[in-house]
Order: structure tokens, then sequence, then C-alpha cells
């Protein structure tokens, strides 16, 4: 003992400490003071005076030195850069994203164009200054990959509010803040659409797909016969598909609008499929499969295919192709065809319309595979009359 509840604690092993031994409530309480190699007797001696003033003033020292590491605690957290930030929230929503690819492409925009700027800066130090000074350099020379980063950096600050390591608004917030000092983006830079084809070239461009080997052709002419995107039909299994009922059922998960939908399938669709049928080793194998086993086809693969035929379009052009031959040269109401190419409906309509219209998209694709095929409405003029079916 020192004196004033101050001791050397020498243990078995031989390591030797300080500790204060005092009352608080009636309760006798150890509290360590530190190591003898790190602290002289004359430190250990001002550490016990500082926590004997806070005895007689009512408090236990244990208690508030707890309180004083977790606030350096939340103060360090609260500290953290802007990346790191935004590499918790890309981990935290891996879950809900569909691939691994969505992540990879926010990460990389984020250390492209928002990390040497605002990267290792303090997440509650972001501000609007720092946020135009990300975006203004490519505000109009790539408008549509500066309105990702904004709202990239958006999520980003309104994720780490609510983890609680920022307090203040969001100065990325676009609606009476950012479109205060950056011009619209419809005011800098026309929308760029899919590259299509027009309807009327559409017949006489089939048949020469058609002499177009390998399997990528054939995926292309899945792609218009259904109308679906590039995606749903590169990654197609067998087990998706039923050639009695002529229907292809797509799961949510590969759907944009995460809901299942089923595709009426023309004649001529189920002929394609029925010879692509005969290399069909599984339900779970690709419909259309690649190189590497087990794999379907790449992305680029169709791309290439009309690149080789010089035909200066894009796969998912070919949805619009089918969305203005069904306005302008047929009478199929709207919803159908909306339905067909599986855009979403209104809350409100959603609410009340639950069915798919399956057997009212069968005839508006069997009159598609018709035009595609060059004897179809459209070819000369005519127009389809959508008919009610029988009974």
């Amino acid at each position: 003992a020192d004196g004033g509840g101050l001791y050397l604690q020498v243990t078995a092993s031989g390591a030797k400490s300080w500790i204060l031994r005092y009352q608080i409530a009636g309760r006798r309480r150890d509290m360590g003071l530190g190591a003898v190699s790190e602290f002289s007797l004359a430190d250990a001696r001002q550490r016990a005076a500082d926590a004997r003033r806070l005895v007689k003033d009512g408090s236990d020292p244990i208690a508030a030195r707890d309180a004083a590491r977790a606030a350096q605690r939340l103060h360090d957290a609260k500290a953290m850069t802007f990346k790191e930030a935004a590499s918790a929230y890309i981990e935290a929503m891996k879950p809900a994203w569909k691939n691994e690819k969505h992540g990879k492409q926010w990460t990389a925009t984020l250390e492209r164009y928002a990390y040497p700027v605002m990267g290792t800066l303090p997440i509650t130090g972001i501000d609007t200054g720092l946020v135009v000074k990300v975006l203004e350099p490519i505000w109009s020379t790539k408008t549509e990959t500066a309105s990702r980063v904004r709202g990239r950096i958006e999520a980003v600050l309104d994720y780490a509010k609510v983890r609680g390591w920022r307090s203040a608004e969001n100065p990325a917030r676009w609606k009476g803040h950012l479109d205060q000092v950056l011009p619209a983006r419809g005011k800098v830079a026309k929308v760029d659409h899919h590259a299509s084809l027009p309807y009327a070239d559409l017949p006489g461009f089939w048949p020469r797909l058609q002499l177009e080997g390998g399997m990528a052709a054939r995926a292309l002419e899945l792609v218009i016969l259904t109308a679906t995107r590039t995606s749903e039909v590169l990654q197609a299994r067998w087990g998706e598909f039923d050639l009695e009922e002529a229907v292809w059922t797509i799961p949510a998960g590969r759907m944009k609008a995460d809901a299942e939908h089923r595709v009426p399938l023309s004649d001529a669709a189920l002929a394609l499929l029925r010879k692509l049928a005969a290399i069909r080793k599984a339900d779970d194998a690709p419909v259309f499969p690649g190189q590497r086993a087990g794999r379907p086809l790449s992305n680029m693969a169709m791309a290439m295919t009309l690149r080789r035929m010089e035909v200066e379009v894009t796969p998912h052009g070919f949805r619009a192709t089918f969305r203005t031959w069904a306005a302008e040269k047929t009478a199929f109401a709207a919803d159908i065809c909306e339905a067909a190419l599986a855009h979403t409906q209104g809350k409100l309509t959603a609410a009340y319309q639950r069915g798919d219209r399956l057997e009212k998209r069968r005839l508006l694709m069997e009159a598609w595979a018709g035009f595609v095929g060059g004897g179809g409405p459209g070819n000369q003029g005519a127009e389809v009359v959508q008919l009610r079916p029988a009974g």
C-alpha cells in the first residue's frame, strides 16, 4: 500500500500494476491504474488523486472511464471516411441486388469520380461544395454517368445518417438543392435510346439472321420472337419452358420488375426451341450455352452477330421495333402490348388488374411472328383487329 487506497499489485506470474481501492455507495471497488512498466509511482499517485476527486463528488471513476472510452469509440466511428461509409453501404445492399455486377458498377463509378475528391474525407465533412466538385466536370459531357454518381453519393450519405455517422442534411439531394446549381439532365444531354430496326425492315432482315450460324444468332431469334430482354434470353434454362403448353415462365429473380413473367410462345418460337432441344442436357442447363461448361453465352454474343451482319442496331432495340409495329400496324390494346414487354403497371392498376392476360398476349405474339416471317399483318399495310376469344 502507498496510502489513500493506492496499491502496487504483484501477481503470481510477477506482473506488476497499480490499483486504487475505493468505496462508492458502500461497495468496494478495485480500479486498475496501469502497469508499472508504463506508469511511474508519481503517475499512479496523480491518477489515484483524480479518481478520488470523482468519488468525493459522488461519481464512480470506473463508470466515468468506461463512458469516456465509449464516447471516444463513437467519435472514431463518426470520423469514418466517405469511402469507408460507401463500402459499408455496398456490403449492406449486396443481398438486395440481383448480381455481383451491380455492386462492381457502384464501386467502379465511385472510385473513378467520387473517391479522388472526397474518399479520404470524414463522412461528417461532406458538403454541397464537395458534391458539386465531383459532378461539375462530368455533368455536361457524361450526364448519365454523372446522374448515377450523384444518386449513389446521395444513397451513401442517407445510409450514413441513419447509422448515426452524420447528422447534416444530404448535400447530394437533387430536388430543391442541386437542381439550383446544375442544369437538368434533359437540358444538357440528349436521351440516347437503344438503336432499333425500323419494323418495315424486319421481314427482310429475318431470312439473313436465319442463315447465320451459331448459338448467338438463335438467341437473337428468340429475343425477336418473344420481345424479351437480352438478359432474360441469355440466362434462360430449359426448366423454365413448357413446350406442350407453349409457355415460357421467367422467374421473378431474373425480371427487372422482380415479378414472375409468363411469355406465350408462338409457333415460330416453339419450332426454334424444339430444334435447340436436341442438345438439351438438363432442366438447369442454359438454353444458349457458351464456351464454358454450364455457362450461357456472353452479353456481347448477340451484338457481335449484328456487327458481323453490318446491321447498326442493338439486340435490345428489337423490343422498340416490336412496340412500334404493334402501335402502328395492329389494333391490340396498349396495355396488352405493354404486358408483352413486361412493363410494370401503376400501383392502382396493379391492385385491381391481377391477371397477366396470357391468351390475349398469345394472339399478339402469333401476329408478331407472322409479321417477322414475312407473311403477317403489316407487310402489305394490313391491320390486325383483335378478336374476342371464343366463349
